[in-house]
């Protein structure tokens, strides 16, 4: 079942009777997703192929506005190949336990809770708790929850339960909510996501309900204001469904006659929506969100062609509807500048009329200075692209491309589809709710680096100039004038740390993934070595750029559980200062070796001859595989660094989460 409303217009001649216009989806739906007439004969077709190509395959049909019973059919065939994959093509996907925890009927929410992380390139193995029993299953030692270990657990409570609990107060059904969060990130080591309360129940005093605290309409409301806040304070990421059902409507969400036959909160029709929500949430989790936001120009940022009309002929600002929504555009875009995400051009455009427009335009909101990357030629979109996640220092899909023209949308879709290309309505005045509602840059903390992304990455496209004017490779960074800033972890840097463990995926030796709780209680172990290291140079600060976690084993050994850095600060000398801090610390740990561990991954083949670089000796492993390596420290050098290596303090103040 799908709710669809009519849009109406005056008919053209008089004032006549209105006519309908053509049917337009209202709610509930993947808007933002292409259809795809061929989607019925694609899955089997897509069956027949060998499992990993098969997979590959469907995560393209996940990239379309499948309902619920197409949600379905997907996820059967998914974990059906699944059964068939070989070691090396399981290594190929990122992999997540997610545990469903409740107090209503959630099987109907596996498929698209699967299809919406395999949307984003994750294959997830969910387990269902039992009705009603989240509690039991969180605190007994021996649960199904416990067994399964997973990653992320993801409780999802229904309204009429949360008013029991909350007795009359809101406070009291908070307390046990967080009850629950703090338990589970202590026995299960695991991130916790929480759904917000859909707002289901009926008011008693009408618009001035808030006036009685205790009624269940107001309970509903204040528990979900109480839970942002306690999640902020808790490191619970929040599914929020009740900005969700307020947007769509609570019917389009819930059924009260489904909920009475089969407790279903949640109606099926929606959960494919529901699912892309916790999928963008699980990507979130391991970093996978996108990082960069791509702007076609011509009626996507402005109103009229440039080279035809002129700037002064372009549609934009205040004085038309059409302006006024190339407007929103352009604010919106620089307002994700602003938290983090970068912004590049790439238009079919003579390059000189692209920046006059930015330039020239008494209306234009967004400067050239904002544009990271500014591609403008008459090159095909597609190859642009590459070129732009080149510059850029970032994966294909690491960019979302936003262009009004159809034809060019499906030529980057087919020829990359590995980048994001949201279906944009005819009418411009929806870009920004499209562009918005499909949540590619969702993120779960806010971070000053996050903040300053773009001023770092302008930054470096000066180090690359000085770079290519060097004569040598050592006075290129003599020039630089680094200086490496090492400190071990602490709780006010914890989000920006987890945040790089969790999203780091081409510099990291191991992959191994921390929740928030875990990085905590790595503080007061006196067995630990987690160092964090911020790089400073002539061009300014490059934020938090590696972490690096080793633990004392045997009494004799300190082993490498995690070392992972930025990207872009390679070739700079960084792993060898790395090297000499870790030799240093283990040192004045009694310990005689570093030990480390390489373990391939789909995306870390850089790092394969990392430890074989600096010296180690490979103990243990095959070509292709997992491998150990050692270095023993009595007769370690230290390697010649061109930079400053100091312990520093004062820099902590800066990571804080940006309120």
């Amino acid at each position: 079942m799908q709710l669809r409303k009519f849009a109406y217009h005056p008919a053209v001649e008089g004032d006549g009777p209105f006519e309908q216009a053509e049917e337009e989806v209202l709610s509930g739906e993947l808007t933002w997703l292409p259809k795809r007439s061929e989607w019925a004969a694609e899955l089997p077709a897509a069956r027949l192929l060998a499992p990993g190509e098969a997979i590959r395959h469907m995560q393209g049909l996940a990239q379309t506005a499948v309902d619920f019973i197409q949600t379905a059919k997907l996820d059967k065939a998914v974990q059906a190949c699944r059964q068939g994959m070989t070691a090396e093509e399981q290594a190929c996907w990122p992999r997540l336990r997610l545990a469903l925890l409740g107090s209503s009927t959630m099987q109907h929410l596996v498929a698209g809770i699967r299809v919406g992380a395999l949307r984003r390139g994750l294959l997830v193995d969910v387990y269902v708790g039992e009705y009603g029993q989240y509690r039991q299953e969180i605190a007994e030692a021996e649960s199904g929850v416990r067994r399964f270990a997973p990653e992320v657990l993801c409780l999802c409570l229904d309204a009429e339960h949360c008013v029991g609990l909350a007795r009359g107060s809101a406070e009291t059904g908070m307390a046990q909510i967080r009850a629950c969060w703090e338990e589970a990130q202590r026995s299960l080591g695991c991130t916790v996501v929480q759904q917000t309360i859909l707002p289901l129940a009926p008011p008693l005093l009408g618009n001035n309900e808030f006036r009685w605290r205790a009624s269940p309409a107001t309970i509903v409301q204040q528990m979900n204001y109480q839970m942002r806040e306690y999640a902020e304070a808790c490191g619970v990421a929040l599914v929020s469904v009740d900005a969700w059902a307020a947007k769509d409507g609570v019917d389009v969400w819930h059924d009260r006659a489904l909920w009475n036959r089969s407790k279903q909160e949640i109606h099926p029709r929606v959960s494919p929506l529901f699912g892309d929500q916790v999928g963008r949430v699980l990507a979130a989790v391991r970093g996978q969100s996108k990082k960069c936001l791509v702007l076609d120009l011509d009626n996507t940022l402005w109103g009229g062609v440039v080279g035809d009309d002129g700037v002064d002929g372009l549609v934009l600002g205040q004085g038309s509807a059409e302006g006024e929504a190339f407007l929103a555009v352009q604010r919106y875009a620089l307002q994700l500048a602003q938290r983090g995400v970068l912004l590049a051009v790439c238009s079919k455009n003579d390059e000189a009329n692209a920046v006059a427009a930015f330039e020239q335009h008494p209306e234009m909101v967004l400067r050239r200075e904002d544009i990271l990357c500014f591609v403008a030629n008459w090159t095909d979109k597609a190859s642009n692209l590459r070129g732009i996640a080149k510059q850029l220092n970032v994966g294909l899909d690491s960019l979302v491309f936003l262009d009004d023209n159809p034809a060019e949308r499906d030529l980057v879709r087919r020829e990359l589809p590995m980048v994001a290309v949201p279906e944009l309505p005819a009418d411009p005045a929806d870009y920004v709710s499209c562009l918005a509602e499909a949540g590619y840059f969702e993120s779960l903390y806010l971070t000053e680096d996050d903040r300053v992304r773009a001023e770092q990455y302008r930054s470096n496209t000066a180090r690359e100039a000085l770079r290519e004017t060097a004569t040598d490779l050592s006075g290129y960074l003599q020039a630089l004038k680094m200086e490496l800033v090492w400190s071990r972890f602490d709780e006010v840097s914890l989000p920006r740390i987890v945040q790089l463990i969790n999203k780091t995926n081409q510099f990291n030796l191991t992959t191994q993934r921390y929740t928030g709780a875990q990085v905590a209680d790595l503080l007061d172990d006196t067995n630990i070595v987690a160092l964090q290291l911020r790089l400073l140079d002539a061009y300014g600060d490059n934020g938090v750029i590696g972490v690096v976690i080793g633990r004392v084993v045997d009494g004799d050994a300190l082993a490498i559980d995690s070392w992972l850095m930025s990207c872009r600060v390679l070739g700079r000398g960084i792993e060898e200062a790395a090297l000499n801090l870790l030799a240093e610390t283990a040192v004045q740990c009694r310990c005689t070796a570093l030990m480390g561990v390489y373990r391939p991954t789909a995306k870390n083949g850089m790092v394969a001859q990392h430890y074989a670089r600096l010296g180690f000796t490979q103990i243990d492993g095959q070509d292709g595989g997992e491998s150990t390596w050692r270095l023993a420290l009595a007769d370690f050098v230290p390697r010649a660094v061109a930079m400053r290596v100091v312990e520093g303090r004062q820099w902590k103040t800066q990571m804080s989460i940006a309120s």
